[in-house]
């Protein structure tokens, strides 16, 4: 079984038709063990806000992607160990420290994080931590 770590930006296409979403959609099958920091949670209730807001989806739709994203099988790893970790890669990286816990948890769990976030994927395929990501179109 494949550990993948998912971002919000993978977890989003989720609910969304757009490019990349039946890659993030594969995630989900079976072989795929997916992981996250415990705020992911809380990153993807703002995204339903935004979409609410922007006329997206309704409230009620909102509340029902909430409760699916209640029952996707997500392990979801407590954010404060992985603060040393996140804040060292995220003052080499020039990365937000937020995406660099989703980077540090790839690693300590000798996994691969996927992204839709371009900007970050692209920062980080050629360094020191190639390994441990991986572009949401290259998934599937």
């Amino acid at each position: 079984m494949k550990t993948h770590i998912v971002d919000a930006s993978v977890a989003a296409k989720w609910f969304t038709e757009e490019e990349y979403s039946a890659n993030a959609l594969a995630l989900l099958n079976r072989g795929h063990e997916l992981q996250a920091p415990d705020f992911f949670m809380l990153e993807m209730d703002g995204i339903i806000c935004k979409w609410i807001r922007r006329g997206i989806i309704n409230v009620d739709e909102g509340e029902e992607v909430r409760s699916t994203l209640n029952r996707v099988p997500l392990q979801k790893h407590p954010f404060g160990p992985l603060r040393d970790s996140a804040y060292s890669i995220a003052v080499s990286t020039g990365r937000s420290f937020y995406d660099c816990l989703y980077v540090a948890l790839a690693a300590l769990l000798k996994g691969r994080m996927v992204t839709a976030d371009r900007k970050l994927y692209e920062a980080l395929k050629n360094g020191p931590f190639k390994k441990h990501i991986v572009w949401v179109g290259n998934v599937g």
